[in-house]
């Protein structure tokens, strides 16, 4: 019998999907809750909007550096104890930011959140290729990836709210608390396929006959060594090349609404600080709409028949024009039509996040966690750069150059997917054919 057809397959695939979405949704929150606290934290302790831009990069400073050790340490390390570590440590890090109380010991608390978060998404990567056939996997990484979106929109007002009543230190502890309780409640119910024991053998057969990697990875024996020719090969192809531009184009996008965004509105726009919570919300829901709307229809092209070059890269590239008309803002002082810009900007980056699909199906397979390393390095040293570029653009007080710059990555990102990645196929080494 298809297995996709037996009544007895279990759907313990979709378990997991929610781990790794709830995951992403407090991996975000703890990243993104300085934007939040920003405008109370710099009036107390007294930081330039430079100052600001620093504390905003210095997550990103460790998170991008170690992006190639973690993708390495994910094709190594059970992901069931390495994510549990990691939440328990950055969890901690994200907590003790409510007692810093000078620039120097936020730069230490954001750069050690930047390093336990590290391996975060190359793993989420891996658990998605070993837990999900092909022709689900853009959908499953789109609702993953969905989580960083959605959960911002709902936890923005959230944490705008908690801090109004609790302050930006309470802020902190509060974000700090949930990440060290999801770390005990993910080690008590991950498992990888094979060691799942509530999954059938017929889901296990369905997922490994549409090239998932329920078995992890044959090629390479588990107390292999590193090899410096195994991170040659991450950087000695076009295609890679294309989409490891791309994500820090596209990435660039989401850094700014994660950071400068709530501080624009404030600030820049004059908004009331629990108006801009709910305003904030509004783009976050749009790009969740526009990563799920990416995925399904990903999934659904390829199910088609339709070719890989069309059905994984035109969500990508329609996204990333999109982004462009974040320029629009500049051009107006319409709450509802800035707002509408910056929406619209949003949904098309929502629309161009399924980027990790072209690491789980073009990456060689036992090479999975470091090119996706790599790939997110890319996507990290976005996020060193542009609030740092951005604190420097708006040092007088205008944001019009910080969203062209914002539009004008977003630019380059599309003609690097149009015209650096080629044919969208795994890649095979030599020891692997």
């Amino acid at each position: 019998m298809d297995p996709q057809l037996d009544p007895k397959r279990t759907s313990k695939r979709f378990n997991i999907l929610i781990l790794v979405f709830i995951s992403v949704v407090i991996n975000y929150m703890d990243r993104s809750n300085i934007s939040i606290a920003a405008a109370a934290l710099s009036e107390e302790l007294e930081l330039s909007s430079v100052q600001m831009g620093l504390i905003f990069s210095a997550f990103a400073w460790t998170y991008a550096s170690l992006q190639i050790p973690g993708g390495i340490f994910v094709d190594k390390v059970s992901t069931r104890i390495l994510y549990t570590v990691m939440f328990f440590f950055w969890s901690l890090a994200t907590l003790l930011q409510g007692i810093a109380n000078s620039f120097i010991s936020l730069i230490g608390y954001r750069a050690t959140i930047g390093i336990f978060e590290a391996p975060s998404f190359p793993a989420n990567n891996k658990i998605v290729t070993s837990w999900f056939p092909e022709n689900e996997r853009a959908s499953a990484i789109a609702v993953y990836t969905s989580g960083q979106y959605i959960g911002l929109a709902f936890l923005t007002p959230v944490l705008v709210a908690t801090q109004d009543f609790l302050g930006w230190r309470g802020l902190f502890i509060v974000s700090g608390i949930i990440g060290i309780i999801w770390a005990g409640i993910w080690y008590i119910f991950y498992r990888d396929p094979k060691a799942h024991k509530k999954v059938s053998q017929s889901e296990l057969d369905y997922i490994s006959e549409g090239g998932g990697l329920v078995d992890g990875v044959k090629d390479r024996p588990a107390n292999s060594k590193f090899s410096w020719a195994d991170l040659r090969q991450a950087f000695v192809y076009r295609k890679l090349w294309g989409v490891y531009i791309g994500q820090f184009c596209m990435t660039s996008t989401l850094i700014f609404f994660l950071t400068w965004f709530p501080t624009y509105l404030v600030k820049y726009r004059g908004l009331d600080f629990l108006q801009s919570g709910f305003l904030a919300s509004i783009p976050f829901l749009a790009a969740f709409a526009g990563v799920l709307l990416s995925g399904f229809t990903s999934d659904l092209l390829v199910r088609k028949g339709v070719s890989k070059e069309v059905s994984r890269k035109a969500p990508v590239l329609g996204g990333m024009l999109l982004s462009i008309i974040i320029i629009g803002a500049n051009y107006t002082d319409s709450t509802f039509l800035i707002i509408t810009f910056l929406a619209v900007a949003f949904f098309g980056n929502g629309f161009s996040s399924i980027t990790w699909i072209f690491v789980s199906t073009m990456a060689p397979t036992r090479l999975i966690g470091l090119i996706g390393g790599v790939f997110n390095l890319f996507g990290g040293l976005s996020a060193v750069i542009v609030p740092v570029a951005i604190g420097f653009l708006v040092e007088e007080g205008d944001f019009r150059p910080a969203l062209f710059f914002i539009g004008i990555l977003a630019a380059i990102g599309f003609l690097s997917y149009t015209f650096v990645v080629g044919k969208v196929e795994r890649i095979t080494l030599k020891d692997e054919k």
